[in-house]
């Protein structure tokens, strides 16, 4: 439950919040990077993906519409961000890593069999920023789907003074989306190979996110071409 002083906030946030990215997100020129084995289209699923969390504003306009299925906690951060995704063709799954994990890794895992991609804010809803949590490779083992990561780099951006340093874009700005290699998950993985998995996950988001900003500024050349969204 929110008081009454939260929940106008949360209105007052939420639409504020979706009105930057309806303006802000088609002045954006975007170029996707993939390593080997990534997926091949924003369409293609069903996957585990995991992204940080100061990517969200520009990882919901490139997202929007798929009916990606995402990890959403309960917290006032959390209620807001499902309100504005929700407007932009997401669906909200609750729970987090502190809150309702068990419930919300089973919703997560119901709509894996339905045939949906779901996604992981991976160090929300409080942090620490940049450090992985195990629930993707928990799903990816239970759910028999791969884990997929992406990080988007933003040339020109406003950082919020937020726990997560969250990146707003400037409009006319240029992005970068670098996708990581997809990591299966044995079915059969012993409990004590979790950390494993975690590591591998932890490396691969550090790599696609130095990767993206070491080559943002080159999107619009010809090694980094602007996306057209149907292709990778």
């Amino acid at each position: 439950p929110f008081t009454r002083r939260q929940r106008v906030l949360l209105t007052l946030i939420s639409w504020a919040t979706t009105i930057a990215v309806r303006l802000i997100g088609p002045t954006m020129k975007f170029a996707v990077s993939c390593e080997e084995n990534s997926p091949t289209s924003l369409e293609q699923r069903p996957f585990v993906y995991s992204f940080w969390h100061q990517c969200t504003f520009a990882a919901t306009y490139l997202w929007r519409d798929l009916d990606i299925r995402v990890m959403s906690s309960t917290s006032f951060d959390g209620e807001f961000t499902a309100r504005m995704i929700r407007r932009f063709g997401f669906v909200p799954v609750r729970g987090s890593s502190s809150r309702g994990a068990v419930r919300g890794l089973l919703g997560m895992r119901k709509e894996i069999g339905a045939g949906y991609t779901v996604a992981f804010t991976i160090d929300g809803p409080r942090g620490p920023r940049f450090v992985t949590k195990p629930g993707p490779v928990l799903l990816a083992r239970s759910a028999r789907v791969p884990m997929a990561v992406f990080h988007i780099a933003i040339d020109r951006a406003c950082t919020l003074n937020t726990w997560d340093r969250l990146l707003v874009p400037k409009p006319f700005s240029r992005a970068l989306m670098r996708v990581g290699s997809l990591i299966p998950v044995p079915e059969d993985m012993p409990s004590e190979q979790l950390e494993h998995y975690n590591e591998l996950l932890q490396s691969s988001l550090d790599r696609v996110k130095a990767f993206a900003e070491a080559n943002v500024e080159k999107v619009g050349s010809a090694e980094f071409p602007f996306f057209r969204r149907h292709k990778l």
